[in-house]
């Protein structure tokens, strides 16, 4: 709700003079908010019957656009305030910016010892804030996490990292109810854990060392009353207690790595999309034995070195097989990678909600193989599941059945990190390279319209009452139809 104040005038019929009063009028409007990582419960579907635009661009239909620091972290949006993170000159801050004009409002900067290892392509500011409107949490992988109020007031902080993971730490946080909810997937020491989120206070931390780097943000599945935490991750994807952080049930037989979150559907089935690179049919890494491996051990030290490791495709992933990253190989570490290099299976999951224990045969309605994205998570909208691949390729299926509806080629081709979101009835998508496209979001989709920026795109956009927030580079854009003034 906004409140609106104005003069109001009030003449007292044939009284000489005229009275003047200050009156407050509320305005009672239930505005839209877009409070974390791909909006309500993580669907990325706006639920506001704003019309908005059908073609973007870069002088088209934008309301305004400001400077922001460097990041790949994707904007929230509460009441009348946008919240982003960014880094500038080594330096991590949390921003609160001014939601109708983007005037940076306030920015804190996150204390850092040492700045993490992060991929070529990747971020220092690359998980997205979570906010309930009052509270506002961000995450960095080189310091930790943080909370502040909406004004920008530190309110508590947990330092951690940098993690043990060469392409550094993405997922992002979530509040749920008075709890701030974080997974951190990496090399080693993988963990969930439950933080008070006026406090701090650690609740519970859940041990996941079995899993590897991963970079699936954390969604919540309300089932027979009760919350579970499900986390999609390495060979298996697994439900905790919300209040306990102790996992209830488990499916397996998915890939090695996984970066989408799952999505929860109207119908309360759970979708799970998971892909990893060198697990296609026709592109499939064949892990040697150990035993093939160490007879490459010429020192006989009992690990494999760098210049030790022979010349077949896994050699290039060694750091990643290092897993305690100290420059030699055990045997053990070997194993846990080549399983998971064996075993993985890149595949979207329908999983029927209410099973504990291994789930994986009783609970999945339904697997589909063909064409999975790596990263862009997939989304649901009216019956429909919307996957988004690099290369420009959208493919939408039946919810219900796995049904294949269209596959086909966006005018953008290239890599997509930015996950699809929704509203009135369209779809954007944004790629790596900063091409906007705008598709009907229907089985049999169209692409209406597809725009270039001269800059990179990796944040999700958020939909918020009939205005769309993108980061295309250094710079934050809201684009809207000029009529459209909900929430404003």
């Amino acid at each position: 709700m906004f409140v609106e104040c104005g003069w109001t005038v009030v003449r007292a019929g044939r009284v000489a003079g005229i009275l003047a009063s200050l009156v407050c009028v509320a305005v009672v409007a239930q505005a839209e908010e877009w409070l974390q990582f791909r909006g309500p419960k993580g669907t990325g579907i706006s639920t506001s019957k704003a019309k908005l635009p059908q073609e973007l661009g870069p002088q088209k239909h934008v309301l305004w656009k400001v400077d922001v620091p460097t990041g790949h972290s994707s904007p929230v949006v509460s009441k009348d305030r946008i919240f982003l993170t960014g880094v500038r000159d080594k330096k991590l801050f949390t921003m609160g910016r001014d939601r109708s004009s983007g005037k940076l409002l306030w920015e804190a900067e996150a204390p850092v010892d040492e700045l993490e290892k992060i991929h070529l392509t990747g971020s220092f500011a690359q998980s997205t804030p979570a906010t309930d409107g009052d509270i506002v949490v961000s995450f960095f992988g080189s310091s930790g996490l943080h909370a502040y109020d909406r004004d920008g007031k530190a309110l508590w902080s947990h330092r951690m990292g940098p993690f043990k993971n060469d392409f550094g730490a993405g997922s992002s946080p979530i509040i749920v109810g008075d709890s701030v909810v974080l997974v951190q997937d990496h090399d080693v020491d993988s963990f969930v854990a439950a933080y008070d989120k006026k406090t701090g206070k650690q609740k519970w931390k859940t041990d996941r060392s079995e899993f590897f780097r991963n970079y699936s943000t954390p969604v919540i599945w309300d089932v027979n009353g009760k919350k579970e935490i499900v986390v999609s991750a390495t060979l298996r994807i697994v439900g905790y207690d919300f209040e306990t952080g102790v996992e209830k049930w488990t499916v397996t037989g998915v890939a090695r790595i996984i970066n989408m979150t799952p999505v929860v559907g109207p119908d309360n089935t759970l979708y799970a999309a998971c892909f990893s690179p060198g697990a296609e049919a026709n592109d499939k890494i064949v892990p040697p034995s150990v035993d093939e491996i160490f007879v490459s051990d010429t020192d006989k030290n009992g690990t494999i070195e760098e210049n030790e490791f022979p010349d077949n495709p896994l050699k290039k992933r060694f750091s990643q097989i290092d897993r305690d990253k100290d420059g030699h190989i055990t045997r053990d570490e070997y194993r846990a990678v080549s399983r998971a290099l064996g075993e993985g299976r890149n595949v979207v999951v329908a999983i029927k909600p209410g099973g504990t224990g291994d789930i994986t045969k009783s609970h999945v309605k339904w697997e589909y193989t063909q064409q999975i994205p790596y990263c862009p998570s997939p989304l649901i909208y009216n019956e429909v599941l919307f996957m988004m691949r690099d290369g420009g390729i959208l493919t939408s299926l039946d919810a219900q059945t796995g049904k294949l509806l269209k596959r086909g080629r966006l005018t953008s081709t290239g890599g997509f990190y930015a996950s699809p979101v929704v509203g009135d009835g369209k779809l954007y998508l944004m790629s790596q390279e900063g091409d906007l496209s705008v598709v009907s979001a229907k089985g049999e989709w169209e692409e209406i319209s597809s725009a270039k920026f001269d800059a990179d795109g990796h944040g999700t956009p958020a939909i918020v009452d009939g205005r769309i927030y993108a980061r295309l580079g250094d710079q934050l854009y809201c684009f809207g139809l000029p009529d459209q003034t909900a929430g404003l």
